[in-house]
C-alpha cells in the first residue's frame, strides 16, 4: 500500500511541477538563476568567440564571391578563337 501511495504521489507531482515551472513564479526563478555576472574568463571567451564568428563570416563572404565569379566564368565563357589546324 505504501508503494502505491508513493507512485500516486509522484504521478501527481509531475503535472504540478510543470504548472509551477511554467508559471510567472517559475519564470522569475529561472531569470534569477540565469542572471549571474559573467566572470573575466567568460568575457575573454566571449570576445574570442566573437572574433572567430567575425573571421568565419568574412571567410564565408569571400567564398561566396569567389564561387559567384567562377560560376559566371563557367556559365558565360568568352568565345576564344580556335587554334589553327596543323595542315599548313
Amino acid at each position: 500500500m505504501l508503494f502505491l501511495s508513493i507512485i500516486i504521489f509522484l504521478v501527481l507531482m509531475i503535472p504540478l511541477t510543470a504548472i509551477v515551472l511554467d508559471s510567472d513564479v517559475g519564470r522569475a526563478l529561472a531569470r534569477r538563476l540565469g542572471s549571474e555576472r559573467p566572470s573575466a574568463s567568460d568575457e575573454a571567451r566571449l570576445q574570442n568567440l566573437e572574433k572567430e564568428v567575425r573571421y568565419l563570416s568574412e571567410t564565408v563572404t569571400s567564398l561566396q564571391e569567389e564561387t559567384q565569379f567562377i560560376r559566371q566564368l563557367l556559365e558565360k565563357p568568352e568565345s576564344q578563337p580556335s587554334l589553327p589546324s596543323g595542315d599548313d
